[in-house]
C-alpha cells in the first residue's frame, strides 16, 4: 500500500470537504488558497442530502454536529415559494435533491459558519495567501507551481479553484465560462422576534421568491440557527474560530435575464448606497411587510454579483488533474443546488482515493470513476438551471405547480 499526496487547489467548500475526508482517513493532502482567510463571499446557502450526507461522511462527528445545530430551524413547509409583490402565494416548486430527514432536516446555513466548521482541524494543511499559477503532470506525479515561488509536488491535483479555475484552464482551455447576463444583488435584513412575529407565514417557508409585473425578483430565505452558533461552537469544537451570526434574511434582487437599471460598469462602480436605492425603487409598490425587508437592509451587507456558467463538457481522459464545484459545473442558483453538488464531489472522490490508497483501485481508475459518477449527478441539475423560465416561474421545474 503505498501513500497518496492530494494537493487541492482552492479552500472552497468542496476543496475543504474533499480535505476533511482525506484527513479523517489518515491520508496526507494541502490545501493552498488564493484568498488571506475565510472572506464574505454570500449568506445563505440552500442545504439538502446530497451537501449534508457529504458532511456527514467526512467531518468528524463533533463538526457534523455543529453543522446540524447551527443550520436553520425547520421551515414551516419544505418548499420553495413563488409569491406575489402583495405576498400572495402562486407556486410551490420541492427542493432538488434526494429525500430529507424527516425529524432533523437538512436546512440553509450561513455560508461563512459552514466554512469555519469545514477549516477547523486543517490549520496545518489550509496554506491562505498562495495562489496557485499553474501545473505540470506526467507518469510520476504533478507539480503544481505557486505565486510565492514554491513548487508542490504530489500524486494528484484537485482543482477545487472555482470558475476562474488554472486547473481547468489547464486541462481544458476551451472550456471557458460563459455570462448568463444574470445580474444579481445581495443583502441582509435583520430578524429579530418582533421582525419575524410581524411577517406574514409563508416567508419562513424552505425559500421565497417574490416577483412583480415588472419582471422584479426577490428571492428571500430566512436563517434562524437551531442553536446559538457561538454556544454551540464553544460546545462542539472550542478552540475552533466560528464567528455568532445573529438571525437574518437573505435577500436577493434581479431581474432575472433582463438588465437591471445599472449597467454593468455601474453596478461594479457604484456604492452600497445607490445599490440600496436602487433595490428600493425596484419594489417601490410592493406591500408593507415585503417592503420593509429591503428597508432594513443593512446597507454594508450589500453586493452585486454577475451570474456566469459553465456548459457540460464531453468526456475526458482521467490523469493526475480533476475538477470539482464550481471549476468544473458552476451554475445559476436557481435550484440552490451548488454548493451541495461542490461537497457532494469532494466526499465522492475523497471515497475513492482512500480506495486507491488501500490499493482497491489504481489511481486513474479513482479518479476516471469520481469524473464519471460527478457528471451523472452535476450535468443533468446544470442544465436545468440555465433554462430561464425556472428561475422566475416555481411551477416549472421538477415538481413544480400552480396554486
Amino acid at each position: 500500500m503505498s501513500k497518496l499526496k492530494i494537493l487541492i487547489a482552492g479552500g472552497g467548500l468542496g476543496g475543504l470537504c474533499l480535505a476533511q475526508g482525506l484527513t479523517k482517513a489518515g491520508m496526507d493532502c494541502e490545501v493552498y488558497e488564493k484568498d488571506p482567510g475565510v472572506l464574505q463571499a454570500g449568506y445563505r446557502l440552500h442545504m439538502n442530502g446530497d451537501g449534508g450526507g457529504a458532511l456527514r461522511a467526512c467531518l468528524p462527528e463533533p463538526l457534523y454536529e455543529l453543522y446540524m445545530q447551527t443550520s436553520r430551524t425547520n421551515p414551516r413547509r419544505e418548499l420553495a415559494v413563488m409569491i406575489d409583490s402583495r405576498g400572495v402565494e402562486k407556486a410551490v416548486r420541492p427542493h432538488i435533491g434526494p429525500p430529507n430527514d424527516p425529524v432533523r432536516p437538512h436546512t440553509a446555513v450561513n455560508r461563512r459558519t459552514l466554512r469555519q466548521i469545514l477549516l477547523s482541524g486543517l490549520e496545518d494543511r489550509v496554506h491562505f495567501g498562495v495562489e496557485a499559477l499553474r501545473f505540470e503532470q506526467d507518469r510520476k506525479g504533478v507539480r503544481l507551481h505557486l505565486a510565492d515561488g514554491r513548487v508542490a509536488e504530489g500524486d494528484l491535483l484537485v482543482g477545487a479553484d472555482g470558475i476562474n479555475s488554472i486547473v481547468r484552464r489547464g486541462l481544458m482551455p476551451e472550456a471557458e465560462p460563459v455570462d448568463t447576463g444574470m445580474r444579481m444583488i445581495y443583502a441582509k435584513s435583520p430578524l429579530t422576534p418582533e421582525i419575524a412575529a410581524s411577517l406574514p407565514e409563508v416567508l419562513f417557508d424552505g425559500f421565497i421568491g417574490a416577483t412583480d409585473a415588472s419582471g422584479a425578483f426577490a428571492g428571500i430565505g430566512a436563517f434562524i440557527p437551531r442553536r446559538p452558533i457561538a454556544e454551540a461552537a464553544a460546545e462542539l469544537a472550542p478552540g475552533s474560530v466560528i464567528d455568532p451570526v445573529e438571525p437574518y434574511m437573505m435577500i436577493v434582487l434581479s431581474r432575472g435575464f433582463a438588465p437591471l437599471p445599472l449597467s454593468d460598469r455601474e453596478l461594479r462602480e457604484a456604492s452600497r448606497e445607490r445599490l440600496y436605492a436602487m433595490m428600493l425603487g425596484l419594489t417601490e409598490d410592493w406591500a408593507p411587510a415585503l417592503r420593509g425587508l429591503f428597508e432594513r437592509i443593512r446597507v454594508s451587507s450589500i453586493f452585486p454579483q454577475s451570474v456566469r456558467v459553465l456548459k457540460p463538457q464531453e468526456p475526458w481522459r482521467a490523469g493526475r488533474a480533476t475538477l470539482l464545484g464550481d471549476a468544473i459545473h458552476a451554475m445559476p442558483p436557481t435550484f440552490g443546488a451548488g454548493a451541495n453538488l461542490a461537497l457532494k464531489d469532494g466526499a465522492e472522490l475523497a471515497a475513492r482515493l482512500i480506495r486507491a490508497e488501500a490499493g482497491e483501485l489504481t489511481l486513474t481508475e479513482a479518479v476516471a470513476d469520481y469524473e464519471e459518477a460527478m457528471r451523472g449527478y452535476a450535468y443533468p441539475i446544470l442544465e436545468m438551471s440555465v433554462n430561464p423560465s425556472y428561475k422566475t416561474d416555481f411551477s416549472k421545474g421538477p415538481g413544480g405547480r400552480a396554486v
